[in-house]
């Protein structure tokens, strides 16, 4: 197979895992025990020969049309999921673009509450399980709907407030605004403007990888 980074491209997501599939002989990825690719192997060699991902029936259709190494899905629902040649011409920009799609559109059927659970961060990119407060003082964004220890006694945090409660997103990943005054506004005291700003591009990052 041509594509030797797909399998740590894959599992460099949030919230992916991998098994193989024994009566299909497939190596599976999911998110939330959902597939969103898989490598069909041959039996005889164990070798690669579909890499199968799901996208919306529109581009899938328009991409089968640009490209003979794509196909209607194998084994699979031939107006959602669509087939790669694993040694075919598609150039590895547009397979992991489409890679990023399947995950996307997998992930996206999750109620949103469970998004952030399944990605392990909050709305705000904290990846709470790294907090010294967690467990301990705070039982987590995601579990108490942003109703922080450091929040205001009985309300959301205001970011949460902002991109849960008010914008109804996933999270700030999806705002045009991000990082905003919000974000600004809601500063650690303990933290020191260089520091601050680490811990902002440190959740951005979490939020867009």
């Amino acid at each position: 197979m041509r594509y030797e980074w797909l399998d740590e491209y894959l599992l460099s997501k949030k919230g992916v895992t991998k098994d193989l599939q024994k009566d299909w002989n497939w190596v599976r990825y999911q998110i939330g025990g959902k597939m969103f690719a898989a490598v069909c192997l041959k039996w005889e060699s164990n070798t690669p020969y579909y890499i199968t991902l799901k996208l919306e029936p529109a581009e899938g259709e328009f991409l089968r049309k640009q490209y003979e190494d794509i196909i209607p899905g194998y084994y699979m629902n031939k107006e959602h999921w669509n087939s790669v040649k694993p040694d075919g011409k598609i150039p590895d920009d547009l397979l992991k673009d489409l890679l990023d799609k399947s995950y996307e559109l997998v992930l996206s059927g999750f109620s949103k509450k469970q998004q952030r659970e399944l990605l392990g961060i909050s709305c705000c990119g904290t990846e709470c399980g790294k907090c010294s407060f967690y467990g301990n003082m705070c039982e987590g964004c995601n579990e108490c709907r942003g109703k922080v220890f450091h929040a205001p006694k009985g309300k959301a945090c205001p970011i949460y407030a902002c991109s849960v409660g008010s914008k109804k997103l996933r999270n700030c990943s999806q705002c045009e605004q991000l990082p905003c005054a919000i974000w600004r506004n809601t500063k650690d005291p303990r933290l020191s403007g260089e520091a601050f700003e680490k811990d902002i591009a440190k959740r951005v990052s979490n939020l867009k990888n």
